[in-house]
């Protein structure tokens, strides 16, 4: 990758983007496109047709999505089908009819089935049935990968697609209803350690099994992928499987997070777990052989990964997404 080229960066001011952006910029990428949502609507085909016409763009990194974790995913269903349905389709397509030859699809690791084998291996995707509580959500970014695959077969373009497990880190949303696992219970900890409370209580019986990459991680891996020479990235892929999975390759209960995010905070009193709510999945742990053949494996660990989050929640408390 030439640091001339010129990336649109579409969801730049979401975590994943912003932590590309960043990346991208310490290896020196000055040319680096941005929209914000007030700019470009990118529900919008019309308008994000015009962008691309109106825009030198050599390769596109598409970050932008609607994201949550099950709560919102259960409340607002069609929103996270529907949005992510359209951004995708619009930003893929109009890459296209603009002729850039590369672009960069991010997914998510919740396209596999809920009960497939695990470590989940790129190969059980369409092998059985979704996890129902973001079954809408995995359905867009499925149709993401297969619209990449498509433009590839059809028109020999350069589209790839990489699909994180669960990520965290700086820029996260910490919403105490529609946030995810980790920026919930960061926010959640931090708030018993001001209110001096005694308890914790944690959604779900502790016993799912998780995986987390760092956000800064997942810029890394990101473009790392982006740079393969197309013939190395073919040799590891199919034209009809062509993603990949970006993770570390080591799982933890939801309980060992937890106490793990209390080390971090500092909250020393108990932990109570509402086994009313959902737990969702009982294990997602990727298979990153096929990143790691490629010569790319995860550096920050859960520890320090967290420590680094919970740094940016505390300077970010008064004006974050919170």
């Amino acid at each position: 990758m030439n640091t001339e080229t010129h990336i649109f960066i579409a969801g730049h001011r979401g975590m994943v983007g912003s932590a590309i952006v960043r990346h991208l910029q310490g290896m020196g990428h000055s040319n680096l496109l941005t929209a914000t949502h007030a700019e470009l609507d990118l529900k919008d085909q019309a308008a994000v047709n015009a962008f691309f016409a109106a825009h030198q763009i050599d390769q596109v990194v598409l970050a932008a999505a609607k994201v949550g974790g099950i709560h919102a995913n259960n409340t607002y269903p069609a929103e996270f089908l529907y949005d992510n349905l359209m951004m995708q389709a619009n930003v893929i397509n109009a890459a296209h009819k603009a002729g850039v030859q590369q672009l960069l699809f991010l997914g998510s690791s919740c396209i596999y089935p809920r009960l497939a084998p695990q470590p989940m291996r790129e190969d059980a995707l369409l092998t059985g049935t979704l996890e129902a509580t973001n079954e809408p959500y995995a359905i867009a970014k499925i149709a993401g990968i297969k619209l990449c695959e498509s433009y590839n077969r059809q028109y020999g373009r350069d589209y790839r697609s990489v699909m994180p497990t669960n990520l965290y880190g700086p820029g996260d949303n910490y919403h105490p209803e529609n946030s995810h696992v980790i920026p919930a219970l960061l926010r959640r900890f931090h708030e018993a350690v001001q209110a001096g409370a005694a308890e914790v209580v944690i959604w779900g019986s502790g016993k799912p099994m998780r995986e987390f990459l760092h956000v800064g991680d997942m810029a890394a891996a990101s473009v790392h992928v982006m740079n393969l020479p197309l013939a190395t990235y073919q040799a590891h892929t199919q034209p009809m499987l062509s993603h990949i999975n970006v993770g570390t390759g080591v799982d933890c209960t939801i309980a060992e997070l937890a106490q793990t995010i209390a080390k971090v905070t500092g909250f020393q009193g108990r932990l109570v777990w509402d086994s009313s709510k959902p737990d969702g999945t009982p294990r997602k742990l990727m298979d990153v052989s096929r990143l790691k053949a490629l010569g790319w494996q995860a550096q920050i660990g859960l520890e320090e990964g967290l420590a680094d989050a919970y740094r940016w929640f505390m300077a970010h408390l008064s004006h974050a997404r919170l």
